[in-house]
């Protein structure tokens, strides 16, 4: 079985779930309260907050062959638009279309996130 890539965007104290995966959190006081999911092909996006709806979080898996979760990309208190670039012809590579975008809770919506779009 090959390893799980990871990659995480945020502030590198918020990386709670490499923490819960690894078992090198000391407590597990964070708890992820998923609001929505979504999949697209093999990409499953997965968009939530903490339990007190302080921190919001999207997390990006990319499902293998057999349900193998190859690759996560975890983004932390950033907003996600998700785009599908071309059909795989020639005439579509270069063009693309937004399939997913994050919805902030109403209580974040006043804050300044960076804003990352990732193609699929």
């Amino acid at each position: 079985m090959p390893d799980l890539e990871w990659r995480f965007h945020g502030p590198p104290h918020h990386q709670h779930m490499m923490s819960l995966l690894t078992g090198t959190s000391p407590d597990d006081s964070f708890k992820f309260k998923p609001r929505t999911i979504c999949v697209f092909g093999s990409v499953v996006l997965v968009e939530g907050t903490d339990r007190t709806g302080s921190a919001y979080w999207v997390h990006a898996w990319t499902v293998g062959p057999n349900g193998v979760i190859m690759q996560v990309r975890e983004y932390f208190n950033t907003s996600l638009t998700v785009t599908r670039v071309g059909d795989g012809t020639k005439e579509s590579s270069l063009r693309s279309r937004l399939v997913w975008r994050s919805r902030l809770p109403d209580d974040q919506t006043s804050k300044s996130l960076p804003g990352l779009v990732l193609a699929i």
